[in-house]
């Protein structure tokens, strides 16, 4: 959710492998960004402005292709998998702990505002690779004869069928690293268009046929500048996202989105944190997840820590919006530990901390796990306003550090935007979206005109010709 304003697709080096002019141009950025940002503190919303930054503080990225969720395309298609609603509630966790992959890895900075009617569209071949979750084969493991969750004694335990091997006899059902040439793939296609400008939205819609999922959402964020950080947060159209598991009755997971701070603003050293509550809602199965992060601890150091639940809910009356208004009784799982790390889970209602180690599953590890690789239209089947081919020419200046002329460049781009909807203006025009029946939806979800379908179907058999749907 956190793209507009936060991106690097790649990680930031170790620090002894990058040169003295490299960190004084990283200082020189920075000093020229805070210097922009203090003009906007007190404004109410920083993302509404949408004020042009000078491209050498820009990512050579356009934001449509860089906000989106499948990171670990492998995590996405698991969920469904398992036949226990409690199984799949934890399915769509794992995916959830690996959506951020870019932000827990790569160092935050600025990608190109989206014009409207922008689009983009890739695919990702991914393995069906991800550990199988098995809550009551983890059950009956910590019911066998010396193994007690209450021991506090190291022993290795034999680890259920379908769940990987972890540190001291714990199992572990964290996803591998997305593999670039998968042997049995599983196609996953996407498609986003930024449906409005004032305010500043886009619809996307994932599609994967192949396991019987599908995902949606409108991507919109208000941020404020404190003066030591700016504090981002979904706006009123961005809902969450909302994922529908097709072969599971069509039950559908709303998953909203946490605000979050890029601090480090005025120690040089940027970085997202977030330390705010989560929900996860299904209303089919009446289980919700509640996750409460933290940004700070002791002396202010950042810990990334998170807490959560799952439990039963009653969608008619849902009033449980914290950790502690929940009975514990009603608790089924519990789960902890650093979104930028490591997070495991224990079942039951018991303190995550009173388990031994063994009987602590990793859900999710983040250590080993990079941003998986897209599959990308060739160049000459792209459109003029879809995004590579869009900022194609400003991508190209800034990557030769031609700023002047990546500069000029954005500018005509910008321009021509402005004319595009004076000309709307005196014609008495209403904007319409291409692919999404609608730029904007009071409930966050929104639909695919034929040509959106039409472009995904294609996608889905490796087609990427518009020939027939758009001119």
């Amino acid at each position: 959710m956190w793209g507009a304003l936060t991106s690097s697709s790649s990680a930031t080096p170790p620090p002894d492998t990058v040169s003295a002019e490299e960190n004084q141009n990283e200082g020189s950025k920075l000093r020229t960004f805070i210097s922009i940002l203090r003009k906007f503190i007190g404004v109410s919303d920083l993302a509404s402005v949408r004020f042009s930054l000078p491209s050498q503080l820009l990512e050579p990225t356009p934001n449509l292709e860089y906000w989106n969720y499948l990171d670990s395309p492998n995590a996405f298609v698991a969920i469904g998998t398992a036949d226990d609603p409690v199984d799949r509630m934890l399915e769509v966790l794992r995916f959830w702990f690996t959506k951020d992959l870019k932000y827990a890895k790569g160092k935050p900075c600025k990608p190109y505002n989206s014009c409207l009617g922008e689009f983009f569209r890739c695919n990702w071949e991914t393995q069906d690779d991800a550990p199988r979750i098995d809550t009551r084969a983890l059950r009956a493991r910590d019911s066998a004869p010396g193994s007690s969750a209450s021991s506090t004694k190291s022993a290795k335990l034999a680890v259920p069928n379908g769940l990987g091997s972890g540190a001291r006899g714990a199992s572990s059902v964290s996803v591998s690293q997305s593999v670039t040439n998968p042997t049995k793939p599983v196609r996953v296609s996407y498609l986003t268009e930024q449906t409005s400008h004032h305010p500043p939205v886009s619809a996307f819609y994932i599609s994967c046929p192949e396991k019987g999922l599908h995902a949606k959402g409108f991507d919109q964020i208000t941020a404020k500048f404190t003066g030591t950080s700016i504090k981002v947060m979904p706006g009123e159209h961005n809902l969450g996202i909302f994922i529908t598991v097709e072969r599971r009755d069509h039950e559908t997971y709303q998953l909203t989105h946490p605000a979050a701070h890029l601090g480090g603003i005025l120690r040089g050293a940027l970085s997202v944190t977030v330390g705010d509550m989560a929900y996860i809602t299904c209303p089919e199965t009446k289980l919700k997840a509640i996750l409460q992060y933290y940004d700070d601890g002791w002396l202010g150091r950042t810990t990334n820590k998170v807490e959560g639940i799952i439990f039963q809910y009653d969608p008619e009356n849902d009033n449980k919006q914290r950790i502690a208004d929940v009975p514990e009784d009603d608790i089924l799982v519990r789960l902890g530990g650093a979104w930028k790390e490591k997070i495991v889970f224990t079942l039951g209602p018991k303190p995550l901390n009173s388990h031994p180690p063994e009987a602590q599953t990793t859900i999710i590890d983040i250590a080993p796990l990079t941003v998986a690789p897209k599959v990308l239209p060739p160049a000459e089947q792209q459109l003029p306003n879809e995004s590579l081919t869009l900022w194609g020419e400003v991508t190209k200046a800034i990557l030769s550090k031609q700023y002047s002329q990546a500069t000029s460049v954005k500018q005509e781009l910008e321009e021509a935007q402005r004319e595009k909807a004076r000309e709307r203006e005196r014609k008495g025009e209403t904007w319409k979206p291409v692919f999404f029946e609608q730029a904007i939806d009071k409930a966050g979800k929104p639909s695919l005109t034929e040509k959106g379908r039409e472009v995904l179907n294609r996608a889905q058999k490796g087609e990427w010709s518009l020939e027939g749907i758009v001119p």
